[in-house]
């Protein structure tokens, strides 16, 4: 079934940056919790990447190459849990983006974006993508753009030339875009162009791409499980075809490894209905970063973590997590479930699944919360740890936990206004190998 997992069009200029391959071996894992509906390969002029020079053949080649990996090992990922499509069913949803492609950004220049977007413009990707938002569906189309936006920007041009000022505001609605910093000219225009569309701009307000909150998948934080030795172990050896895929070697700035990067990753991290993610609410957080109202668009907030307070930290704060999915998702691939770790099942108040739990109550109203009731699949100890993720919500008062560490706690609703929120994040995590952490997040309203 599809309901409720979200609708991914990935844009990407895979072939060039090896990040990129290594961001859709770790989506492939994923693919039984996401519907993916679009992979868009869009090429830059004079791209080069590990597998050479490009043409538009060779990276769409990578592409399939990298799900045909995914097909030798789909039967034994469907072991350990239901949803995995076809290899057939994904190469399907591959269609050829735009190619040549530049990169000027140049202020001089405002009109450069026109040479990728106007009548005569339109791709194999651009029309897909009219295509799937069109389709009978409730559920918003998520764009993860790992390259450059020229395709959608082609898309949305001709639906307004084409189309009725209300019915593009309806197809403007049914699309989200989280987009890693500017990678072609066509950002800029569709952020002015379009300001109904709900767009992330990952990209630090300063204008440093090292600072950029997609940067936290490798930097900061312990980066000593982004090295090529944690990789070899838990991803590119003996885990299979797909995991022997994984670029062993990247351009990390100074990550000293030279190995995971992955900075694309965070664009499909942050729609991944995991239990902490809030995707309708970037200011919430999660393992894709946290943002920020910036006039129409949403761009790079900050967390404090530790002694360190960035935009970088919102995202590398939940690596441990992420990386232990990971190499739990690679055994996967080789392993039968008896031999392989599978994420506990958390209830809150006796609500089940991994939804968004939002409560009200009056200022010194006792909030109670209870975990009783998870259950892990593989039989495995659980722990339980209860927190407030302070810049996520509205109140800056302190909130003091009973219990932070037990399967209940409680705490003392504070003298918050009307409407102010609090978040509460649980994480339950089971004493398997890798450990994995399974979040659940309430949010308790003022009254």
């Amino acid at each position: 079934m599809t309901e409720g997992k979200p609708r991914l069009m990935v844009l990407t200029d895979i072939g060039g940056d090896p990040d990129d391959e290594q961001s859709l071996v770790r989506l492939l894992t994923y693919a039984n919790e996401v519907e993916i509906v679009g992979i868009v390969p869009e090429m830059w002029a004079r791209h080069k990447g590990r597998h050479g020079v490009l043409t538009p053949e060779s990276q769409m080649n990578v592409v399939f190459e990298a799900i045909d990996l995914y097909g030798q090992v789909k039967d034994n990922l469907s072991l350990h849990a239901e949803g995995y499509p076809e290899a057939d069913a994904l190469k399907a949803v591959v269609k050829r983006g735009m190619v040549d492609v530049e990169f000027t950004l140049d202020k001089d220049e405002p009109d450069e974006v026109w040479q990728w977007i106007g009548e005569g413009k339109d791709t194999e990707g651009s029309e897909w993508i009219i295509e799937v938002v069109d389709q009978d569906d409730p559920r918003p189309v998520d764009v993860n753009v790992w390259g450059g936006t020229a395709d959608l920007a082609q898309a949305l041009w001709k639906v307004r030339e084409t189309r009725s000022a209300n019915q593009l505001s309806e197809f403007v609605s049914r699309i989200r875009v989280h987009a890693i910093a500017d990678q072609d000219d066509t950002g800029p225009w569709l952020r002015e162009e379009f300001p109904d569309l709900f767009y992330i701009f990952n990209m630090a307000p300063d204008g440093n791409k090292w600072h950029a909150c997609f940067r936290g998948m490798f930097l900061g934080g312990d980066e000593s499980i982004t090295s090529l030795a944690w990789l070899d172990e838990h991803v590119r050896e003996g885990h299979g075809p797909l995991g022997a895929f994984y670029a062993p070697k990247t351009h990390t700035a100074s990550n000293p490894h030279k190995a995971l990067k992955e900075g694309d990753t965070p664009s499909w991290f942050y729609f991944l209905e995991n239990g902490l993610n809030i995707p309708g609410e970037p200011s919430a957080g999660g393992w894709g970063g946290r943002f920020a109202r910036n006039d129409t668009f949403w761009q790079d907030a900050e967390d404090t973590v530790g002694d360190e307070t960035s935009g970088i930290a919102t995202t590398w704060r939940w690596r441990p997590a992420f990386q232990n999915a990971f190499q739990a998702r690679m055994d996967w691939c080789v392993k039968g479930y008896g031999g392989a770790n599978h994420a506990p099942d958390v209830v809150v108040n006796d609500n089940a699944g991994r939804g968004l739990i939002r409560v009200t109550a009056n200022p010194g109203e006792k909030v109670v919360l209870s975990a009783e009731g998870s259950t892990d699949p593989d039989g495995d100890t659980l722990s339980f740890h209860w927190y407030v993720y302070r810049e996520a919500g509205l109140f800056d008062g302190e909130v003091l936990i009973e219990g932070a560490d037990e399967a209940s706690s409680s705490f003392v609703m504070p003298d918050a206004k009307p409407g102010e929120t609090i978040h509460i994040v649980l994480e339950v995590t089971d004493d398997g190998d890798p450990p994995l952490t399974s979040y659940r997040r309430v949010v308790v309203i003022a009254s």
